[in-house]
C-alpha cells in the first residue's frame, strides 16, 4: 500500500519501510510521529478513502543538509557578499500506512457521560 502525504510545504509518496528526508519535525531519534495530512492513498491502481488514515513514521535522525552558498554581485559597485547556509532537516523511516487519527469528539463525549455520573 502507498500513501501520498505532505509535510513542511512538500509532498512524498511513501509505502512502509521507505526512508525519507523531511523538514524539521520536533522529536528525537527513535520517536514515533504520525503524519496525519493524507492526500491520496492506495494499493497498485485502486485508490483507498483516505478520511481517518494516518501514516506513522519513526525519526531516523535529524541532521543538516548541504551547504548552499548565497553570492550577491552588483556589477561596477565594487558590491559582493558571500553566505553559506545549511538546512535542518529529519530523516524518517515510514512504519505503517493505516489507523485511524485520535478522535478529539469521542473523548469529549465520554467526559460529559462521566461527570453527571460522578455528580449523582
Amino acid at each position: 500500500m502507498f500513501a501520498v502525504v505532505r509535510t513542511g510545504g512538500k509532498q512524498y509518496r511513501v509505502a512502509a519501510g521507505d526512508k525519507i528526508v523531511v523538514e524539521k519535525l520536533a522529536g528525537d531519534a527513535g520517536d514515533t510521529v504520525t503524519l496525519d495530512d493524507v492526500l491520496l492513498a492506495g494499493e497498485g491502481a485502486d485508490l483507498k478513502d483516505t478520511k481517518g488514515l494516518t501514516v506513522s513514521a519513526e525519526i531516523i535522525a535529524q541532521a543538516k543538509g548541504e551547504k548552499v552558498i548565497v553570492f550577491k554581485k552588483r556589477r561596477r559597485h565594487n558590491y559582493r557578499r558571500r553566505n553559506g547556509h545549511r538546512q535542518n532537516h529529519t530523516i524518517l523511516k515510514i512504519v505503517a500506512i493505516g489507523g485511524d487519527k485520535p478522535k478529539k469528539a469521542a473523548k469529549k463525549a465520554e467526559a460529559a457521560e462521566a461527570a453527571p455520573a460522578t455528580e449523582a
